[in-house]
């Protein structure tokens, strides 16, 4: 068995093979620095971008409501809109 990685398909057999990525060094691995530290930015942003649901449970909606009940919830901090959900079903099953 081959400890060479397998080509994708979506890879052209030329710029495969035009890859040369020499092994790290200890030097290499002594110097190396977490992406968020290098790249802070890149990171965050991709921290913040989700995929696709595989299994989407619940529905996107846009709603209006008061700034006071948007403060008080916006102000228990993240997870408000679960929550909010939350008692929506609560008062669902209450009734």
């Amino acid at each position: 068995m081959s400890n060479e990685p397998k080509k994708p398909d979506f890879i052209s057999q030329e710029d495969w093979d035009s890859v040369d990525v020499p092994e790290w060094t200890e030097e290499d691995w002594a110097n190396a620095r977490p992406a968020a530290e290098v790249l802070p930015e890149i990171v965050e942003e991709y921290r913040r971008t989700r995929g696709q649901q595989k299994e989407p449970t619940k529905e996107q909606v846009s709603i209006r409501l008061s700034p006071e009940v948007l403060d008080y919830f916006r102000g228990q901090g993240k997870g408000w809109q679960t929550q909010i959900d939350n008692i929506l079903k609560a008062h669902i099953a209450g009734h």
